[in-house]
């Protein structure tokens, strides 16, 4: 139980293309939305589904694997640890950010959703 610190899992739906970022010096970095749903009551007692947008952040060999693989639609899940940071915008305002900083991840789609999304047959990951 020594992982459980700040520790974060999702099962959701990549909500658009991944953001790839390159900075020159062998780093990458990926960023990802992803969708979570579950379905709840209202005030009513009707079910109704509710989405939760995360923002996901993957580094390095990940970030390859992102932007290799991972397209709008793909079911994924991750696994990795909150992290707030805040910055200042051109016009002066502070803005506040939480991120999932991805230390795994697993295709939930299967090889053939992988296939569809990369355009490639071989050289996946695993």
């Amino acid at each position: 139980m020594k992982n459980l610190m700040n520790s974060v899992r999702l099962i959701g739906n990549v909500g658009k293309e991944p953001q790839i970022k390159d900075f020159g010096n062998g780093k990458k970095v990926a960023t990802v939305s992803l969708a979570t749903s579950e379905k709840r009551k209202d005030a009513s007692g009707k079910y109704i589904e509710h989405t939760d947008w995360h923002n996901l952040v993957f580094w390095g060999k990940q970030a390859e694997v992102v932007s290799n693989y991972v397209a709008k639609g793909l079911k994924i899940a991750v696994e990795g640890k909150l992290s707030h940071r805040d910055y200042t915008t051109a016009s002066g305002e502070k803005r506040y950010v939480t991120e999932v900083v991805v230390n795994e991840m697993a295709f939930l789609n299967g090889r053939k959703a992988l296939q569809t999304a990369s355009g490639e047959d071989e050289n996946l990951p695993f």
